[in-house]
């Protein structure tokens, strides 16, 4: 199964767009599966999130805040892929 990335951010936001050209460039897209979530859609991921967006999460973990290092996500996606192909005893 592939990672899921969920990236929280709200319309406007530049640091937001950063994060999600990053995640771009940093390629693999096939390796893992993206939703974007518009904070402003739900009260409260806007109260949560409303000061630290984006948050990226993979797999329902919190990886990134405020910005995001491609090297990094790269790893981290290797990392949540390689846990989900680990059997579990």
């Amino acid at each position: 199964m592939k990672p899921h990335v969920i990236i929280y951010s709200r319309p406007g936001c530049h640091l937001c767009d950063v994060a999600k050209e990053t995640i771009d460039d940093a390629g693999g897209g096939a390796d893992y599966t993206l939703e974007t979530v518009n904070i402003e859609n739900d009260a409260g991921l806007l109260k949560k999130y409303k000061y630290d967006i984006p948050v990226i999460t993979i797999n329902g973990v919190e990886t990134f805040k405020h910005r995001v290092n491609s090297n990094l996500f790269k790893a981290a996606i290797a990392k949540a892929t390689k846990a989900s192909h680990e059997p579990l005893c």
